[in-house]
C-alpha cells in the first residue's frame, strides 16, 4: 500500500526546515476537508507518513505550509505582509498504491516542489 510524506527544506539556511506547521487537507466537491496536522522534526520531515495504507486514496489533496510563522521564529526580518506565508501545494493522488512525497523547498521570496517516492 502506498504513503503521502512530506518534508520542508529552508534554502536560505541550507538546513531542514524544524518547526514547521503542515495541515493536510482533502479536497472534493464539497470543499476541504482537514486530514491532519503536524509539526514538521528536526530532519524538517513529519515523523509519520500524513497518510498511509487504506487512508491514502485517489483524489485531490492540499498540504498548507506555515512558511511565514517558520521564518519568523528564526529571526528572518521580513516586510508586512509577507511575501511568503502559507504555502499551499495542491496535488493529485491518481494511484493510491505507490508512493507520494511531496516535499517545499522554501525561503522567504520563492518556493518549489516536487513528486518524490
Amino acid at each position: 500500500m502506498g504513503k503521502l510524506s512530506t518534508h520542508v527544506l529552508d534554502i536560505t539556511q541550507g538546513k531542514p526546515g524544524a518547526g514547521v506547521k503542515v495541515a493536510l487537507y482533502a479536497v472534493g466537491p464539497q470543499g476541504r476537508e482537514l486530514l491532519k496536522s503536524d509539526v514538521t522534526n528536526a530532519d524538517g520531515r513529519c515523523s509519520t507518513p500524513l497518510l498511509e495504507g487504506d487512508a491514502l486514496k485517489q483524489g485531490k489533496y492540499e498540504l498548507v505550509f506555515s512558511a511565514g510563522a517558520y521564518f519568523d521564529a528564526q529571526g528572518v526580518t521580513l516586510p508586512e505582509p509577507k511575501f511568503i506565508d502559507e504555502v499551499t501545494l495542491a496535488f493529485g493522488v491518481a494511484d493510491a498504491s505507490q508512493n507520494y512525497h511531496v516535499p517545499l523547498v522554501v525561503s522567504p521570496w520563492a518556493y518549489s516542489t516536487y513528486r518524490g517516492s
